[in-house]
């Protein structure tokens, strides 16, 4: 197996390799003066596995473009499978047509990795279960659920109510129906050692419910609400108009809460649920989603909200610009060298 990376993330993919007692394979990549990029596998790969892993985040069609390259030179050069890492897979959220002349851009990329080679690809944590129906390959997603089970256990550790019980936590699927609810299913595994009552966990807008409940069951039923909000199309302003769930019945004064989303991008629907559940009396929350895409604005908005962390993952590569003191990395390489190998 040959792994290579990237420029969009290359520590994780350094990390990736390191799980595998392997060395990342280098790669050339060179930027001429008009923006064109011309990139070179710098490793022999006849016959070979191999992985490329490439994060298309934003500055998004640039990475896509290497991305493409990378696919098209292990291809070339005699590659017997090629398998693509895209720990945050860009442009899924324009999945279908939202207005008449619109391009469904996200089945363009589909059709291109296709095209040119790819043999499996893996992703993270997706906006929607429904993306990997857009593929004819084998599609893996992967969910950052169980890292952050295991942190919410660590970091309430003062607070468990038993000793923790190791639980095997599917995180493959073939299809899209299969990625999450394989997540929920598999005969209801022992859960992990939930904290204390006082904590409920919370999502921020009324998308995020299949995860929460998952992440509930995870945690021994821990209780949990959901934050509705309306969205202005012509304003772009977010309101909040109410919170459901079953834990909102014995109220919220003095309680934990635990946000949990898929990505952060301008921060503001995490910064809107936090103030929200602290005008109704919580006196703690922590905030834990998998894409840290974080807009120029968003590091400053969540370190000055009334948030006591923020935990994401390295599915992005944060420049040192955009890190703040609240703020703590959590590392999805080894699950993704676990699935790599499968």
């Amino acid at each position: 197996m040959k792994i290579f990376s990237g420029s969009a993330n290359k520590p994780l993919a350094e990390k990736v390799a390191e799980s595998l007692n392997i060395s990342l394979s280098p790669v050339e990549i060179f930027v001429f003066p008009d923006g064109e990029r011309r990139v070179r596998l710098e490793e022999d790969v006849v016959n070979e596995d191999v992985v490329i892993i490439q994060s298309t985040t934003p500055p998004v069609d640039q990475n896509y473009m290497e991305l493409f390259f990378l696919i098209d030179g292990a291809k070339r050069s005699g590659a017997k499978n090629i398998t693509v890492v895209m720990p945050y897979l860009g442009y899924q959220r324009q999945d279908h047509v939202f207005r008449s002349g619109e391009a469904v851009s996200f089945q363009v990329i589909v059709k291109i990795l296709e095209s040119i080679g790819v043999s499996r690809v893996i992703a993270c944590d997706l906006h929607t279960i429904k993306i990997p129906e857009f593929f004819t390959i084998p599609f893996t997603h992967l969910s950052a659920l169980q890292l952050f089970a295991e942190k919410i256990q660590e970091v309430f550790r003062d607070s468990l109510s038993r000793d923790p019980v190791n639980r095997s936590f599917p995180t493959s699927a073939r299809s899209s129906e299969a990625s999450f609810n394989e997540l929920r299913a598999v005969g209801s595994p022992p859960a992990i050692a939930t904290p204390d009552s006082d904590t409920i966990l919370v999502t921020p807008d009324m998308g995020g419910i299949r995860r929460i409940k998952i992440l509930s069951e995870m945690l021994d039923e821990m209780p949990y609400v959901m934050i509705e909000k309306n969205r202005d199309l012509a304003t772009g302003k977010v309101e909040v108009t109410a919170v459901h769930g079953p834990s909102t019945g014995s109220g919220f004064k003095g309680k934990k809460a635990i946000i949990v989303d898929d990505m952060i991008s301008s921060g503001r629907t995490i910064v809107n649920a936090a103030n929200i559940l602290k005008e109704k009396g919580v006196e703690e929350t922590l905030v834990f989603a998998t894409h840290p895409i974080f807009s120029d604005e968003a590091p400053e908005l969540l370190q000055n909200a009334p948030v006591e962390k923020v935990y994401v993952t390295d599915t992005v590569l944060i420049p040192e610009k955009k890190q703040f003191a609240k703020l703590t990395v959590l590392t999805i390489s080894s699950m993704v060298a676990d699935h790599v190998t499968s």
